[in-house]
C-alpha cells in the first residue's frame, strides 16, 4: 500500500505502477475518495494533506475499507523540506524515526529568556533541552530498522531525477551536501502542521529529535503528516488490523530548510516553489520506491511472514 498526501505525489505512482483499478472507501477524502489498485495486489491511497486529513483516511482505509491489511507492507512517500546539513534538492530519505516537531510549548522569540536558543521547550518543562515525559505517546515512532535496512539497500545506487532549476539553486550553497546533486540517504523526519524555516528552527528540528530518542534520531526531513499516520497505524495492530513492523517512511526534499548565502529565512519558505525541487522529487518517490516494491511483490513467499533476515 502505497500511501501519498496530496495528487502530484500520487501521479507517478499510479501511471508508473498501472494502478487502474477504483475501490471507493466512505471517508477518504472527497478529493482522493478511492483506493487504486493493479493486477499484482499493488495499492496506493491518497490521504489528503495534514495531521486531520491523514488520521482520518488512514482510519477510514483500516475501519471502513473492507481490505485485509495484515499483512501489507506500507509505504508512506510524499515531500519535505530538508536540512542542508544532511541533503539537497531532491534527495530522497528513508526514515527510522517519526519525530513530532510540534508538540511543544512556545513562547514568541522576541520575549523568550535571553540565553534560550530558541521559544520551544517540551511540554510540562521549563526551558529548552529538558527532556519531557512522552505524556501523548505519538511524541517519537521508531520503525522497523531491518525494513529500513532493506529498503535502504535495495535503492542507495538509484539515479534520481533532478532539474535545471535545482542545479541553479543548489549552486548557491558553498559546502556539501547542499551543493551537491541528490542521492538516496538515510535519516530521519519531523512532523507537524506549521512550515518552518531558518537555521535557528533547522537546529531546534535537529536537538529536539536528539533529544527526545536520546541522540539516536537525525533530523533531515521535515512533512505535515507521519506521525498522526503512524499512530492510527500503531492502533491498527492493537486492534488486530496492521503489523506495524511492515512500515516505510520515504520522503524526497521538495525544498531546504535554510537559505543559501544571501537568501532570506522568509525568501525561502515563501519562494521554495523557486528551488526546483517540486517536479524532481515527486518523480524521485517512485523511482526510490520501485526496487522495494519489486522485490517484496517478486518475492512474496520470502515477505509474506515478514521481512526476511538475509
Amino acid at each position: 500500500m502505497i500511501v501519498n498526501m496530496f495528487g502530484a505525489e500520487a501521479g507517478p505512482f499510479i501511471k508508473g505502477l498501472q494502478l487502474t483499478e477504483k475501490h471507493p472507501v466512505p471517508g477518504l477524502s472527497t478529493r482522493y475518495p478511492a483506493v487504486l489498485c493493479n493486477r499484482e495486489q499493488i495499492c496506493q491511497m491518497t490521504t489528503d494533506m495534514g495531521y486531520s486529513n491523514a488520521a482520518a483516511s488512514m482510519t477510514a482505509l483500516l475501519y471502513a475499507s473492507g481490505f485485509d491489511v495484515r499483512n501489507t507492507y506500507f509505504i508512506i512517500a510524499g515531500i519535505a523540506g530538508i536540512s542542508t546539513e544532511h541533503g539537497t534538492v531532491a534527495t530522497a530519505a528513508w526514515a527510522d524515526y517519526a519525530v513530532d516537531y510540534s508538540l511543544s510549548h512556545e513562547i514568541d522569540a522576541r520575549e523568550m529568556p535571553q540565553n534560550w536558543p530558541y521559544g520551544y521547550f517540551g511540554i510540562m518543562t521549563d526551558a529548552p533541552g529538558k527532556k519531557p515525559e512522552p505524556h501523548y505517546r505519538t511524541e517519537v515512532f521508531q520503525l522497523n530498522t531491518a525494513l529500513v535496512d532493506r529498503a535502504f539497500q535495495l535503492s542507495r545506487n538509484v539515479k534520481l531525477s533532478d532539474s535545471a532549476a535545482a542545479q541553479a539553486f543548489r549552486a548557491g550553497f558553498t559546502s556539501a551536501p547542499a551543493n551537491q546533486p541528490p542521492v538516496v540517504t538515510r535519516c530521519d523526519t519531523v512532523s507537524g502542521d506549521t512550515w518552518f524555516a531558518g537555521e535557528t528552527l533547522g537546529r531546534r528540528a535537529a536537538e529536539w529529535s536528539a533529544l527526545l530518542t536520546d541522540g539516536k534520531a537525525r533530523y533531515c526531513t521535515s512533512q505535515q503528516e507521519d506521525n498522526a499516520t503512524l499512530e492510527v497505524l500503531r492502533r491498527g495492530q492493537a486492534a488486530g488490523k496492521v503489523d506495524f513492523a511492515r512500515i516505510l517512511i520515504l520522503r524526497s526534499a521538495s525544498d531546504v530548510d535554510r537559505p543559501h548565502p544571501g537568501q532570506s529565512n522568509s525568501e525561502v519558505l515563501v519562494n521554495y516553489a523557486d528551488q526546483g525541487g517540486f517536479e524532481p522529487s515527486t518523480a524521485n518517490l517512485l523511482l526510490t520506491a520501485r526496487p522495494v516494491i519489486q522485490e517484496i511483490t517478486g518475492h512474496w513467499t520470502r515477505w509474506k511472514k515478514g521481512t526476511p533476515v538475509n
